[in-house]
This record gives structure tokens, C-alpha cells and sequence, in this order.
């Protein structure tokens, strides 16, 4: 039995449970709306899958914008499959949830940034994913890891 609730990754899950409902949402709905997504991703995660030549050009991580041209959005429980236009070129991609490390709904402010933090119990320099929920930057304005209070999006 464990000496303490890892909440740290207990939160991790929730987040990207949510994002899974999201796109899930998406695939059988469409994008509802002004809603679209600036998703960046891991392209080094071994379950990613890509174009070889956008692996080249994007080594360690590429943002997606999910908008105004996407196909076969595809969703199963570790990842999505979409189809998104590169430079009037259709690639199909496969992005595991545990690849995002942004997720923003810039019509919304609503952003979810997982990074990469030592655990507080652990003396070595191992790394653990710490998620964060904070608003999404304005075109004009860069935020840093502002976690906010989900009371400001209640009703």
C-alpha cells in the first residue's frame, strides 16, 4: 500500500479524461461554435504516429490546430486518430493522450498544460508529470503556469 494519495497523478487522468470527452464530443458532434484547439504534442512518444517527414521538421514537439479543416477524428481510450491539412497536404496522424502537453480553447480561455516537475518525496532527479490547469494566453500576452480557481467558469 502506498504511504500517500498521489493526487499529482490522480489529476493527470482527470485532465485527460476530460480531454478525451472533449474530443470524443468532437468526433460525433463537430466543433460546436467559435471552439477550436491549439493541442501540442510529444512527436519523440513511441505510440505517436506521423509522417515521417513532419517527424524531420517537428523533432521534439508540433502544435495542432484543430479548426476548420479536420477528417476521420477517431477516438479510442489511449489516443485520437485525426486527418489535419499540412501545407495543402491531408496527413493522418495518431496522438496519445499522454503526449499532450497543451491543450487551449482559445474561444473559451480554457487551457491545460501538463509539465514535467521533481517529486517533492524523491531525492533523485527523476521527473514526474505534475499537471496544471491555467487560462489560455490572449493573442498579445504570454501567461506562465498560472494555476486558476475553477470557480470563475461556474454558473
Amino acid at each position: 500500500m502506498a504511504n500517500s494519495i498521489d493526487y499529482g497523478n490522480l489529476m493527470h487522468d482527470a485532465m485527460r479524461g476530460l480531454i478525451r470527452e472533449v474530443m470524443s464530443r468532437v468526433a460525433r458532434d463537430g466543433l460546436p461554435g467559435n471552439h477550436h484547439f491549439f493541442i501540442t504534442v510529444d512527436t519523440t512518444h513511441p505510440d505517436m504516429d506521423m509522417a515521417a517527414w513532419l517527424r524531420d521538421r517537428y523533432p521534439s514537439e508540433i502544435t495542432l490546430v484543430i479548426q476548420n479543416w479536420f477528417d476521420n477524428l477517431q477516438v479510442d481510450s489511449n489516443g485520437f486518430a485525426i486527418t489535419l491539412n499540412f501545407g495543402n497536404a491531408p496527413e493522418p496522424l495518431y496522438i496519445p493522450f499522454d503526449s499532450i502537453s497543451t491543450f487551449v480553447d482559445p474561444s473559451v480561455e480554457f487551457g491545460l498544460r501538463f509539465e514535467l516537475q521533481p517529486s517533492d518525496d524523491e531525492d533523485d532527479d527523476d521527473d514526474e508529470e505534475a499537471p496544471m490547469l491555467e487560462d489560455a494566453p490572449q493573442e498579445d500576452e504570454q501567461k506562465s503556469g498560472e494555476v486558476v480557481s475553477l470557480d470563475k467558469f461556474r454558473k
